[in-house]
């Protein structure tokens, strides 16, 4: 599974591919985010997440999608001056991408075979839906929209260890 996981590849928000053997080794908070929903305010509790655990081998990659109510700017530029100016944003932003239908990003297709949501569904049903990856690169835990992040935080330290 991991060896899957690691082939896999996105282009952060400047547009420079990026191979997620990058990551190889570290824990991982995969989220797909929006800068106009009710949610968004989670990216201070993000960028404080990244902040304790980014020392130990933690990563929060975000991507962007605009698919829950258009929710997103249309262009990568303004998403991540939106992130810096309001939330100060130092870790890895990535550009928009669908993470649910035909167009999915390979990435969530992925998470969400391997990590369902509540009562198995695989779709991703709205903004912030959130992925723990473990360093071998498998997904072991899938977080709702509505978990704060400082809610996962036993969760990082348990795969920290």
């Amino acid at each position: 599974m991991s060896q899957s996981f690691y082939s896999l590849s996105a282009l952060d928000i400047k547009g420079k591919l990026v191979h997620l053997t990058d990551y190889k080794d570290q824990v991982l908070l995969i989220v797909n985010t929006a800068s106009m929903c009710g949610f968004t305010k989670q990216y201070a509790g993000l960028q404080e997440l990244w902040e304790k655990y980014h020392d130990r081998g933690f990563e929060v990659l975000a991507f962007p999608c605009s698919q829950f109510n258009n929710q997103e700017y249309a262009e990568n530029h303004d998403i991540l001056a939106f992130c810096l100016e309001n939330y100060g944003v130092t870790f890895p932003l990535f550009s928009k991408v669908d993470v649910k239908g035909r167009n999915a990003h390979p990435l969530f297709v992925y998470l969400t075979n391997f990590s369902p949501g509540i009562f198995g569904s695989k779709e991703i049903k709205w903004n912030f839906t959130k992925f723990l990856v473990d360093r071998s690169g498998a997904p072991i835990k899938r977080f709702a929209p509505m978990t704060e992040p400082r809610c996962i935080a036993s969760d990082i330290e348990r795969v920290l260890v």
